[in-house]
């Protein structure tokens, strides 16, 4: 049923959301919610679609789950200690990912379950977020759910600074996933970035004073002002050089850039690159010839650092004229946060465009160990191959990318190049 697809893809984690906070039993709420979607596939057809269908859901769910717990020893306590349902909303949706955050799991484990268990994204996509096979994933999210099945809560806010960083993580995921989909159907999940957004404008407001919210929220910020540039009209990807800047909300760039300013104070001219250093990268990711300290000596987030470089990014008058050099001390800062071999990633384009292809291959080579699973290392790789001349090996670098990618907007546009290279 068509409808009841569109209610659930917009409101399924905040229905899920709104249920745990007020039972504090994950698997309780997920088993009441698919019951009200069964009887929803009985009933909607002939009597109408609610005019409130996602707090149809919820209520039909609360119901079930309060008659389940009656029929139950335990629940027969437990049920004079629920709180009445109410409309879903997105505090229920936060308040259930810092419940799922839970410290006593390791890091990836809670951010996977989370991710799974509150935001519906699929053992798969949760896979390729982490660059790991789905099985790998799948036992993970598994233990996960076992260990956190008893040690469920919703925390209060003295809980709240040791699942920060995890639900930040969350939240970046899934905007991520939203942004670009690790699907083969859709290119992009609108759905799931705009729930990312509200979130991370949620969590600032919950929590002001925190720089790497802060971060946060001016890193999504920028990714969506530049949202309407990345795909043309007929939903191909438009990759950043080529973009229309004109197309970018320039007054969502300039208001998240300020809010960076004010978080990063005397530190912004070095995270924002304001002026320019004066010779190429050296190997520790500092400028050689540079009077600025080292940006280390600021020790800003890994969101911060992003945000920074997405701020880089969005100011820039042209691909062109980026700060490269600036780019490429962030993202080895960034690695030496993180261990990410993913920021190296981003640091050899940075290389590559600051110096020539040359400097950038020697660097994404040093990579293969780690991301030769990883799609966009080899569709790196094969952009550097390509200006070198290396054709040969710079089409087997791209159908290499081919193989590994599942979105469709990413597949027509690593098929044109193939083509284009034949």
């Amino acid at each position: 049923m068509r409808e009841l697809e569109d209610v659930w893809r917009e409101h399924a984690a905040s229905m899920r959301g709104a249920l745990v906070k007020r039972l504090g039993d994950l698997d309780r709420a997920e088993e009441a919610l698919q019951e009200a979607v069964a009887q929803a596939l009985r009933h909607w057809p002939d009597e109408g679609v609610p005019a409130n269908p996602a707090g149809w859901l919820v209520t039909t769910a609360w119901r079930k789950a309060v008659d389940q717990l009656r029929r139950e020893e335990v629940g027969k306590t437990k049920i004079a200690y629920t709180v009445p349902i109410g409309a879903p909303d997105s505090d229920d949706l936060l308040a259930l990912i810092f419940g799922c955050c839970h410290p006593s799991l390791p890091e990836q484990a809670r951010i996977a379950l989370t991710l799974r268990a509150v935001c519906g994204l699929t053992t798969e996509e949760i896979a390729a977020a982490f660059l790991v096979p789905v099985p790998t994933m799948a036992q993970r999210l598994t233990r996960a759910k076992k260990l956190v099945r008893s040690r469920f809560g919703i925390p209060g806010p003295e809980e709240y600074g040791a699942r920060l960083g995890a639900v930040l993580t969350v939240i970046y995921l899934l905007y991520n996933e939203g942004y670009l989909a690790n699907s083969s159907t859709t290119a992009q999940r609108r759905d799931l970035a705009t729930q990312a957004l509200a979130l991370a404008r949620q969590l600032e407001l919950l929590m002001p004073g925190e720089p790497e919210v802060i971060g946060l929220g001016v890193l999504l910020d920028l990714c969506e002002a530049r949202s309407s540039g990345r795909f043309d009209t007929a939903g191909n990807l438009v990759l950043l050089a080529d973009q229309d800047r004109s197309t970018w909300d320039s007054a969502l760039i300039k208001r998240a850039v300020q809010r960076l300013d004010r978080v990063l104070l005397r530190r912004k001219a070095e995270l924002l690159g304001r002026g320019r250093l004066a010779s190429a990268p050296s190997g520790d990711g500092t400028a050689a010839g540079s009077t600025r300290p080292p940006l280390a000596t600021a020790r800003p987030g890994p969101y911060q650092i992003h945000a920074a470089i997405a701020a880089l990014h969005a100011t820039a008058p042209s691909y062109a004229d980026t700060d490269w050099l600036q780019i490429r001390m962030l993202y080895m800062e960034l690695h030496r946060h993180t261990g990410n071999p993913l920021a190296l990633l981003s640091a050899s384009v940075a290389t590559w465009h600051a110096r020539d292809a040359s400097a950038g291959l020697a660097e994404v080579s040093r990579l293969a160990g780690e991301l030769d699973g990883y799609r966009l290392y080899h569709a790196t790789k094969a952009r550097m191959l390509q200006e070198l001349g290396r054709e040969d090996e710079a089409r087997s670098a791209l159908e290499r990318a081919l193989s590994l990618t599942v979105n469709p907007a990413e597949k027509a546009l690593l098929t044109d190049r193939l083509l284009a290279s034949a």
